[in-house]
């Protein structure tokens, strides 16, 4: 009997990817997307790929969700909390309602989508996996929201990890490092209407960093690998017979990862010239 995986974010970048690999591998997936045009480009992809419209911060869209993979009949082998967002900034200027933009999407849409769909899980010994970052073990400067709800992700992730191994449902989390994915544009899109609504006020103090820092994303985005190398991974984390609790992507995620374990000052040194920060 065919298995189904439902993907959150799955308009582009890794979501797509993952959407495409895992139908190409026998799964039905349903693909979370937020409008038509990116549920014709998603559904277009191979002949497995069902859209659906999805908000992760939208309750209704979950419990919408979790009906129409219910009645499709067929067991949920895996649910990929991909869905996220990155806000970017001097953490003195960004406002308040920037950070829990951030937080609502990338740690209570993601938890919320597990808490919805557990007993689905539960029934079929399924899977959760979340798709973090190595922003989750080593925190960038100017992208400290993005950098904190992947932290928080990293321990919640944990804690479910433990708390669901007796219900036989396996939690893994994915921590990749640069992908070349429209995060990167959506980004700098975000800073620049920061930017143009606040006024010169947003990175007062901060311009030489925040623009070392916007080089330091397109020499990243340029450098990244491609999704479909993530995708990969997760379908890896799906079949396992026993997942790994944490899957690293890419060679730059296993040096941050390295990078991470050493003094703080070291470390932020070595940060500092990498970025090329003022």
């Amino acid at each position: 009997m065919q298995s189904a995986v439902l993907v959150t974010g799955a308009s582009t970048g890794i979501g797509a990817a993952i959407a495409a690999v895992l139908a190409r591998h026998g799964y039905a997936v349903f693909a979370g997307v937020r409008d038509d045009a990116a549920a014709a480009s998603i559904q277009a992809v191979h002949g497995d790929v069902r859209a659906i419209r999805l908000d992760v911060t939208d309750a209704a869209a979950i419990a919408a969700a979790v009906e129409t993979v219910g009645a499709s009949g067929l067991p949920l082998a895996g649910l990929i909390n991909n869905a996220g967002i990155s806000v970017a900034g001097p953490t003195e200027r960004l406002p308040i309602d920037a950070w829990r933009k951030q937080f609502e999407v990338n740690l209570f849409g993601q938890i919320a989508m597990t808490q919805a769909f557990i007993p689905a899980l539960r029934a079929s010994r399924g899977r959760a996996i979340f798709i973090g970052s190595i922003a989750g073990r080593l925190a960038v400067p100017f992208l400290g929201p993005y950098s904190a709800s992947k932290f928080a992700l990293r321990a919640a992730v944990d804690s479910l990890r433990v708390e669901l191994a007796p219900s036989g449902i396996a939690v893994a989390l994915i921590q990749p490092g640069a992908v070349k994915t429209p995060i990167w544009q959506k980004g700098r899109a975000g800073r620049d209407a920061m930017v143009a609504e606040m006024g010169p006020d947003a990175t007062a103090g901060y311009d030489d960093a925040v623009e070392a820092l916007v080089r330091a994303t397109h020499e990243s985005e340029a450098k990244g690998i491609p999704p479909e190398d993530v995708a990969k991974v997760v379908l890896e984390a799906l079949i396992a017979k026993k997942p790994r609790a944490h899957y690293l992507v890419g060679a730059d995620a296993r040096i941050q990862a390295l990078l991470a374990r050493l003094p703080a000052n070291v470390s932020d040194a070595l940060l500092r010239k990498a970025m090329k920060l003022p």
